[in-house]
């Protein structure tokens, strides 16, 4: 356990160009606090003493705003930035090198006890603010963008966006998918544009309507 912590120690100062120190990063960082708090709680969790589990996770919910249920399962490498509002569902599983930003939530949708909560593959960044709900996978590779809410299955190498969210963009093969922002798809721009061109052309019908008229 203590070597994926130095690990996740190591994550964040890499994926934070704001983090000046090591040091900062072990006292001043909520989102590897959440981690820590996580790691220590799954592992009574696992060996089920659920309560101290509960008791831990708890804590760490108090003192980051981030919850993470024991149960859940998260690999190596796990990066929370910001943080504030993260929750993670108890079934969820999360595989190595994920990223996630704050306001993500990892929910269920139903209340059995049952596998209700997301599978997340390696190499995922799920944006601010964006939804997984459901006992749904999250292939490979994959970026959703922020505020996006994901229904459904997602297969590998994918670029998701959208209220549900929806594959806007794949890459085939052992390319990489561009993961900054800025090179994200736009569908709310798309459409606008689209919604432009349809006035164009309305306009210029009731321009020619006009001179018709005057004839």
């Amino acid at each position: 356990m203590f070597s994926t912590i130095r690990e996740d120690i190591e994550t964040t100062f890499e994926h934070d160009p704001a983090a000046r120190s090591v040091m900062e990063v072990i006292f001043c960082y909520p989102g590897f606090h959440a981690v820590l708090f996580y790691r220590f709680s799954h592992w009574f969790w696992a060996h089920k003493m659920y309560f101290m589990g509960r008791l831990i996770s708890h804590i760490g919910r108090f003192f980051t705003g981030i919850e993470i249920h024991p149960g859940a399962v998260i690999g190596r490498r796990f990066f929370i930035d910001h943080g504030m509002g993260v929750v993670i569902g108890e079934t969820s599983e999360i595989g190595d090198n994920v990223t996630i930003y704050h306001g993500v939530t990892l929910g269920g949708t139903t209340w059995k006890k049952i596998k209700r909560h997301p599978t997340i593959g390696d190499n995922v960044v799920i944006g601010t603010g964006a939804k997984v709900l459901g006992p749904v996978r999250v292939g490979d590779n994959t970026k959703i963008g922020a505020n996006s809410v994901v229904v459904s299955e997602i297969p590998p190498n994918s670029i998701v966006v959208g209220i549900p969210g929806k594959v806007v963009f794949r890459v085939e093969g052992e390319k990489r998918i561009q993961m900054d922002t800025g090179f994200m798809p736009d569908p709310q721009s798309r459409a606008i544009a689209s919604l432009l061109e349809r006035v164009k052309v309305l306009e210029e019908k009731i321009a020619l309507n006009e001179q018709e008229e005057k004839k």
